[in-house]
């Protein structure tokens, strides 16, 4: 056996001209043979480095995830870092310890639920097929959790060849499994050709749960701070777990002053979810195809959009103004009725609608409160939605 090559530089520049040849017509067998006749093992740094530089020099990211199920073949086993177990993935609750107890999960469902049936043709293994299918299908939530959750934090770093590979994939695997899930549900099933589908999906979902356990998991380990998995855990819930939702929760038990330097500017105003400054703010609700128009709980006029495309004019003069002076007084009425079954807590919106020429306008009123539940004020939303009314079929292409 030669010598392993130790130079970072040609290691890098010998792993790319291994994928290279494999996409150039290289037999998988014959390329691991040249893998281990030159290396130990990789890190995923080295990896990660390899497809970005690949992306970079122009081969397409389809072409790398098509190569990606290949060459994680290659380097199975051989990637070092999946050696050295850390303390985030033991921890209960931990969004990396879920997420690696999911793909622990799906393994045996997919071994149990899914496998044994396949290329049996009965009307109880159909059955068991569609079951399992639709338990595996759940998979889009950790994915989502993935692609949404912790590949920011790499993306952050400037780490972008593994989330766009991996995604890519996840989002094949998706369409497999509807695919699937379709002709299964289909009265004319053409058997062969599903079962095939199976096989081909139920490889290409393990295939990503190594690629998961092996490669990211060591490099989300790595390089994702303290405050990147608090946030990974505090939008876990809402995008889901599959088939089981953790029963202990990580995050509630970090310090609340984690420091967040490193993600704050000067002049941006704190959101529940980000910050933005005052341009962006203005411009963003400059945007919103909507007139808003904000009461307070005073019943003063506090602030309204300016839009491009304006339903009611509104003066910079009715600022400050009460309300009830705004409407014509044989309107008042309904105003002061909206607005106190809002305090009184008896109603949360309104709505209203009516023809306006060519416009069809729909008008929304909300009542507005913080976090206690304690009255704010009333936001009127009013929109013409007789562009929506008309529309028909579906657009999925640009124009």
């Amino acid at each position: 056996m030669s010598e392993f090559i130790n130079n970072s530089e040609q290691r890098k520049a010998q792993l790319k001209k291994i994928i290279k040849d494999i996409h150039n017509g290289l037999s998988l067998e014959d390329a691991k043979k040249v893998f281990k006749e030159q290396f130990d093992e990789v890190s995923t740094e080295e990896i990660t480095t390899m497809e970005q530089e690949l992306i970079e020099e122009g081969m397409p990211i389809e072409e790398v995830q098509n190569l990606c199920d290949v060459h994680s073949a290659i380097f199975e086993g051989s990637i070092s870092e999946i050696h050295q177990q850390k303390e985030k993935t033991q921890i209960e609750g931990h969004p990396l310890k879920v997420f690696l107890d999911e793909n622990n999960m799906l393994e045996k469902v997919l071994k149990e639920e899914v496998k044994p049936f396949i290329r049996k043709f009965d009307k109880t293994s159909h059955l068991m097929l569609r079951i399992g299918i639709e338990r595996v299908m759940e998979i889009s939530k950790h994915y989502a959790r993935k692609e949404n959750l912790f590949f920011p934090g790499l993306e952050k770093r400037e780490i972008t060849s593994i989330p766009k590979v991996m995604w890519g994939v996840d989002n094949q695997i998706r369409d497999m499994l509807k695919e699937i899930k379709n002709d299964l549900d289909s009265v004319e099933i053409d058997y062969d050709k599903t079962h095939t589908l199976l096989v081909h999906t139920v490889n290409k979902i393990e295939d990503m749960i190594m690629k998961e356990n092996q490669i990211l998991t060591p490099l989300l380990l790595e390089k994702l701070s303290l405050y990147d998995w608090i946030l990974a855990d505090e939008g876990s819930d809402e995008i889901g777990y599959f088939l089981e939702k953790p029963t202990k929760s990580w995050s509630k038990k970090q310090p609340t002053n984690v420091e967040t330097v490193e993600d704050e500017q000067i002049g941006e105003i704190s959101f529940d979810a980000g910050k933005l400054t005052q341009p962006e703010v203005n411009a963003i609700l400059n945007t919103v195809p909507l007139d808003m128009t904000f009461v307070d709980k005073n019943n003063k006029v506090k602030y309204f959009t300016q839009g491009k495309e304006r339903i009611f004019d509104r003066p910079k003069t009715v600022l400050g103004r009460d309300v009830s002076m705004c409407h014509p007084p044989q309107s008042v009425h309904i105003v002061d009725t909206i607005m106190d079954s809002f305090k009184n807590n008896e109603k949360d919106y309104e709505d209203f609608w009516i023809q306006m020429g060519p416009m069809f306008v729909y008008i929304r009123y909300f009542a507005v409160r913080d976090k206690d539940g304690e009255y704010l004020g009333t936001l009127e939303v009013t929109q013409n939605i007789k562009p929506i009314r008309d529309l028909e079929g579906e657009k999925r292409l640009l124009n």
